[in-house]
């Protein structure tokens, strides 16, 4: 009996997170692309790429513009967070809507953001957009 509850203990840590929507309070957003919950949570926003803050790829005017529209959206605020999983630095992939409308296809649609193609097949609303 007790190795079946290990069993099931480890089985339940290598799943993948649940796809189930919750709600988070969003404290701010370090880039386009990346926010952090007044838990601490760090979130991907996912299916979507911004321009970078710093590196090779740095592209600073586009960059803080996304920064500062996704702040403006959700920084404060109250919304539903759909996690998909996590991603190589620990944080979680998600999608984060407000009001009913999806943040990432909104800063696509301002043109604040572009479909990330490699993981673009984690998003419902991404297949009208390739």
């Amino acid at each position: 009996m007790r190795y079946l509850a290990i069993l099931t203990s480890a089985l339940f840590l290598l799943a993948p997170l649940p796809v189930i929507a919750w709600t988070v309070r969003i404290q701010d957003c370090y880039d386009g692309d990346t926010c952090t919950s007044t838990e601490g949570e760090k979130i991907r926003l996912a299916c979507i790429d911004t321009p970078e803050l710093r590196g090779k790829r740095a592209d600073p005017i586009p960059a803080n513009a996304a920064r500062d529209y996704l702040n403006g959206l959700v920084a404060g605020e109250e919304v539903s967070i759909r996690r998909i999983t996590k991603d190589r630095y620990g944080r979680t992939v998600a999608e984060l809507s407000k009001d009913g409308v999806n943040i990432q296809e909104l800063l696509v649609s301002k043109g604040f953001a572009r479909l990330y193609e490699r993981y673009a097949d984690q998003c419902e609303w991404s297949d009208g957009t390739r």
